[in-house]
């Protein structure tokens, strides 16, 4: 499974850009990684994972802007298409998350 968070945070005040700065190193602290300009993704080994993962982003939410999360499948995801420019490129996966049980 692939969490996906993708969010739109005011920055218009020094304490709206505050809020979006700490959402953003909460993200990566969990282990989510920039996939583009707020959107973060995070490999979960499996569905319970996946939630255990969306509680902790839920819990350190900002007050204002837009937030969503999506659960994807590695399906799903490996049939992503990516172009930068004209070309097409595949996705630089990110770091393989250990999982110790």
């Amino acid at each position: 499974m692939w969490v996906l968070v993708l969010f739109d945070l005011p920055t218009e005040t020094k304490k709206d850009r505050k809020a979006a700065d700490i959402f953003r190193k909460n993200l990566q602290k969990d282990g989510f990684t920039m996939f583009q300009f707020s959107v973060y993704l995070r490999h979960c080994a499996s569905v319970e994972s996946a939630h255990v993962h969306i509680k902790r982003v839920k819990s350190f939410l900002p007050d204002y802007g837009n937030i969503v999360l999506l659960t994807i499948t590695d399906k799903q995801f490996s049939q992503l298409e990516i172009f930068y420019g004209k070309r097409p490129t595949t996705p630089n996966a990110p770091g393989q998350q250990l999982e110790l049980f």
